[in-house]
């Protein structure tokens, strides 16, 4: 039976303002606790079922047999019955008994509207429904549904007899034949002579109790403490599309504990009633391995079919449930799913079961359920910060906040559990009516042993990995940093299948970027694992990462052949000799630790046979000791070391693929990497002093990452090294990166030979004044080129219709003068009008396209006081006035900042102007004067400069394109209001040390909306060259699809 569908994204409008963003930041937590609201779980509703019927007609039959069976479900009805007062309006009780109740069933029959107690009751019923998730459910008792629309017959003479009657007033009676039509036009049920009226009965009563009653129980039951469910339920809902007739099969997928069984259930009793058989079959991975596959295909057979159905062995119960469910409309939720055998085995396949049925099943693999066909998989992701504090609340405090004195620690445990509801529950359980002091011990002993009853339902996931899965995740676990910082090394060591297995299986997360990492709760567990090796002694575990166990096991000398990784981070004087123990040791990551002095040499000492991984950052050594042989090496990675040479002559490492010796100023020659013939990425950025490059570099075929600087612009000014012949062989090359080519005014035409470059990088090339004709490289989808000379918008010509990411940025000190602003490049007339000295002219060009997000930015800056007239919306101080009509798409925003100069020149300016002479940024930030929007607009970029002295006003200028920040108040702004007003923030602050960001005084600012192709305004023909270029892409990027 259809019925007219509650708008109930949420059961009650509290849960809808509970929304927030994901953060659990500390200066929000106040905010957190005070947004949890004790009433927020608790129904507004009353009654269940609000009965409205006409005693004569169906009160000993139809009606009475209805309220038993509801009553017998524990459904809680309101009935007006012959003890109620009636008199000439409804009574001030069943008004509320209407209002508080979530369903109204309504039994038209013959004689229904001959009654005016009924009528009112009915036009109650319409109005209330409009006001809450009333919803009605209209049953045609032996009367035809149209006589009721079109009120014929019987319904006809009663609303004659009603306007006959003087006591009624006529708008009555027009407000209930209104009433009349709505609910006759809600598809419902329609009871005739060949219809049994308890088939009837259970399909009503039932819709009741699993789509409401149950789902309500199971909301709101004080031990199940569910919070945040309902959004996760319609979701769910809207994908099984229970409107559509095929077979359909969902996922929901999850990391351990994170609710995804309690969402099923939940499903189970809402939708289960619309089905002809239905079952939810929980713990199938356990249950699988103890009672065995045919257990579970009888235990699906029997619910669906509501009698004892015999199963020998499993390839018989395959070919059962084939045979009986084939035609069979049925809801079968399989949870805790592990394996393809079990899937095959109970849920083969779609054509298993007739046309309308749903399979969902819960898994904490997402590839399991993409290899089974699901038609889709909804992820269960953790609580947000508000309802994780509820759910901790309803556990430590049975209320839905923290008591007093409590709020502060309450909040160390839900970002500890960082919104994971069986910790929540776990934690909140144990510490329930416990005192403040025990508290903050298990909170302090939290961090060094994680709560056992979490562990053990977290660990299942590990526990069915491969032993090569299980090492990446503890690696992962255990060293955290290495994975965040040398993203691409990971992929070294482990193959990618590893990886791409435990993200499916939320174990790890992946970035866009490739960085690893996983939540704080499973980095414990794979701590404690590797804690619970040897809890008393760290030198027998697997690996070492507290800086306590570490300098524990380098002071005492303890390490055995047991250690296979280690982050060293200890500021003791470490015994070298320490290492040789170590035989099995084949990961090593050393960060930042120049302090460090070694009793020996650690290379010297350090078994090398097992060793995969090795990080030293600012290694110390001066000498790579020859015994040293480290031939199973993946990644190398020892940036900033103190090495003039690392290893002499020939190094087998066959399975190198990762090189990192960037910012070695020392190094003055790269190795030989003849024996290297894997490698893929190598990193010399920073070298400095390096003169000399082996020959070998030009036999990596598989070179596809190369990152070089100033040793570039030496090797192809000096005859050192005859570098374009080697680039010839880097056929393969896919990212190129060269930094701080000062020397360079001309670019290497041999870089458009390497045909594969889809990432080219020039950072520092201050001598490049003209654009180089990239057409060539069509597989080229990113160009970034910073601190260049370059002050044209290049042709379009000149870059390949694969691009995605374009960023160019010129600098160029001229002596211009100026009374008014120039805008945009250097091709205004500025040199015969000015007395103010411009120290740069930018044209930084960021412009980013997957038809998705496209930016344009024009900006720069220069010393002068005054707004272009041209400029529309303009005013003194920090906020401007500005009216938005029409679609913004595709407009753009030319805007002005004044800042006066004695800010800079006062004593308390002193530090803005000794900022300048390091990297640093000027950044803006527009907001709403509400406070209800706010943006970043974009932050300029100063390279040191010793000579800028701030004598005169500095106007900051920015061309961009498309802004979202107008986008989003445009669909914010409910009321279409076409004003607003903005206020604009100006920041400067140092780019190398945590100083806190200086305001800087706006004297004046506008903004002036104009699109790429505006004429007429003055701005100069760098914008038409924008307009041409931007075009012309455009064209070629359809061009290409």
């Amino acid at each position: 039976m259809a019925t007219q569908t509650p708008s109930s994204s949420t059961n009650f409008e509290d849960t809808k303002k509970r929304k927030r963003d994901n953060s659990s930041c500390s200066e929000e937590d106040e905010k957190i606790i005070t947004s949890s609201s004790p009433s927020s779980l608790m129904p507004p509703w009353k009654h269940d079922v609000f009965l409205s019927f006409y005693g004569k007609d169906t009160r000993n039959n139809f009606m009475d047999h209805l309220f038993v069976d509801l009553k017998r479900k524990g459904i809680l009805v309101f009935s007006d019955d012959e003890t109620l007062n009636r008199g000439k309006c409804i009574s001030q009780e069943l008004m509320q008994a209407i209002q508080e109740s979530k369903y109204a069933i309504v039994i038209f029959s013959t004689n229904y509207t001959s009654s005016k107690w009924c009528l009112m009751e009915l036009a109650e019923i319409v109005e209330w429904e409009k006001k809450t998730n009333l919803t009605i459910i209209p049953i045609f008792y032996h009367v035809d549904p149209s006589d009721v629309r079109n009120l014929r017959g019987t319904f006809a003479e009663a609303f004659t007899a009603h306007e006959k009657d003087p006591k009624v007033d006529i708008k009555e009676i027009d407000t209930w034949r209104n009433a009349c039509r709505k609910v006759s036009n809600i598809a419902g049920e329609h009871i005739l002579e060949d219809r049994y009226e308890s088939t009837i009965i259970q399909k009503i009563s039932g819709i009741i109790f699993y789509n409401y009653t149950m789902l309500n129980i199971l909301i709101h039951d004080d031990d199940r403490k569910l919070v945040g469910i309902n959004s996760r339920v319609e979701e769910m809902m809207k994908k099984l599309h229970m409107e559509s007739n095929d077979v359909r099969f969902l996922g929901i997928h999850g990391m351990g504990g994170v609710g995804k069984t309690t969402l099923a259930e939940i499903i189970y009793y809402r939708a289960s009633i619309q089905f002809e058989g239905s079952t939810f079959i929980s713990c199938i991975r356990e249950d699988s391995r103890t009672c065995g596959l045919a257990s579970l295909q009888k235990q699906l057979l029997s619910m669906i079919m509501q009698e004892e159905i015999r199963i020998w062995d499993h390839h018989q119960g395959i070919m059962v449930i084939r045979t009986r469910l084939q035609n069979k409309k049925v809801l079968i939720i399989l949870d805790d799913v592990d394996s393809l055998k079990q899937l095959m085995a109970l849920v083969g396949n779609q054509k298993w079961f007739g046309p309308g049925s749903r399979v969902i099943i819960t898994c904490r693999d997402s590839h399991l359920l993409i290899t089974h066909g699901v038609n889709d998989i909804y992820k269960v992701e953790l609580l947000q910060t508000t309802d994780a504090l509820q759910l901790f609340s309803l556990s430590a405090f049975k209320q839905t906040h923290p008591i007093e004195n409590y709020k502060e620690i309450s909040m160390d445990f839900v970002n500890y559990t960082q919104g994971l509801p069986l910790a929540l529950k776990v934690l909140g359980s144990f510490l329930f009516g416990r005192t403040i002091d025990a508290w903050k011990s298990a909170r302090d002993q939290l961090e060094a042993i994680p709560n056992k009853e979490v562990m053990d339902i977290l660990q299942i996931s590990f526990d069915g990995l491969e032993e090569s899965q299980q090492k990446l995740f503890l690696d992962v676990a255990c060293f955290p940093q290495a994975s965040l910082q040398l993203r691409d090394s990971f992929k070294e060591i482990y193959p990618a299948i590893d990886i791409e297995v435990l993200v499916d299986k939320s174990l790890i997360n992946k970035s866009e970027y490739g960085r690893l990492s996983m939540y704080d709760l499973l980095k414990k567990m794979g701590q404690e694992i590797v804690r619970r090796e040897c809890p008393k002694e760290p030198g027998r575990r697997s690996r070492l990462f507290r800086v306590e166990d570490v300098y524990h096991m380098l002071k005492n000398d303890t390490g055995t052949d047991a250690i296979e990784g280690m982050d060293l981070c200890t500021k003791e004087r470490p015994n070298a000799k320490a290492f040789s123990k170590m035989r099995k040791l084949r990961f090593l990551h050393f960060d930042y630790f120049e302090y460090i002095k070694w009793c020996g040499n650690p290379l010297k000492y350090m078994p090398s046979d097992k060793l995969q991984f090795l990080h030293w950052s600012d290694c110390h050594l001066k000498s790579w000791p020859s015994s040293f042989q480290p031939k199973n090496l993946n990644v190398l990675s020892m940036p900033c070391n103190h090495f003039k040479q690392l290893w002499m002559g020939l190094m087998v490492l066959n399975n190198l693929k990762y090189l990192d010796l960037s910012d070695s100023e020392n190094l003055i020659e790269t190795p030989n990497l003849t024996e290297a013939p894997n490698l893929e990425k190598i990193y010399l950025a920073g070298c400095e002093s390096l003169c000399e490059v082996h020959p070998s570099i030009g036999l990596l075929k598989r070179l596809k990452h190369l990152s070089l600087n100033e040793c570039l612009t030496r090797l192809l000014i000096l005859d050192k090294f005859c570098l374009p012949s080697s680039f010839m062989s880097f056929s393969g090359l896919r990212k190129l990166e060269l930094r701080d080519c000062k020397n360079i005014s001309i670019f290497p035409s041999v870089i458009c030979s390497l045909l594969s470059l889809e990432i080219l990088r020039l950072y520092g090339w201050s001598m490049l004044e003209k654009f180089p004709d990239l057409s060539r490289l069509e597989c080229l989808k990113e160009l970034r080129a910073y601190e260049t000379a370059i002050t044209q918008i290049p042709s379009a010509s000149l870059i390949p219709k694969s691009i995605r990411s374009f960023n160019l940025e010129g600098h160029k000190r001229l002596p211009c003068e100026s009374k008014d602003l120039a805008m945009f490049i250097n091709d205004y007339s500025l040199t015969k009008q000015s007395s103010y000295p411009t120290y740069d002219i930018g044209s930084p060009v960021e412009y980013e396209m997957e038809e998705i997000f496209e930016v344009m930015i024009i900006h720069g800056w220069s010393f002068g006081s005054r707004i272009p007239e041209w400029v529309q919306n303009k005013s003194n101080g920090s906020s401007v006035r500005l009216e938005l009509d029409g679609d913004l798409k595709g407009m753009g925003c030319a805007i002005f900042i004044v800042c006066d100069c004695h800010q800079f020149n006062s004593p308390e300016g002193t530090s803005i102007s000794s900022l300048f002479k390091v990297l640093t940024f000027v950044g803006f930030k527009f907001c709403l004067d509400d406070g209800t929007l706010e943006d970043e607009f974009y932050k300029f970029v100063f390279p040191p400069s010793m000579d800028i002295y701030f004598d005169k006003p500095i106007v900051f200028w920015a061309y961009k394109r498309t802004m979202r920040f107008f986008e989003c108040w445009k669909s914010n702004n409910l009321d279409k209001q076409n004003c607003i007003k903005i206020s604009i923030t100006v920041e400067i602050l140092d780019y190398d040390s945590n100083q806190t960001p200086v305001e800087l005084e706006v004297k004046e600012w506008g903004m002036h909306l104009v699109c790429p192709d505006d004429a007429g305004l003055g701005l100069g023909s760098a914008l038409d060259s924008y307009g041409q270029f931007y075009s012309a892409w455009k064209c070629g990027m359809h061009d290409k699809k």
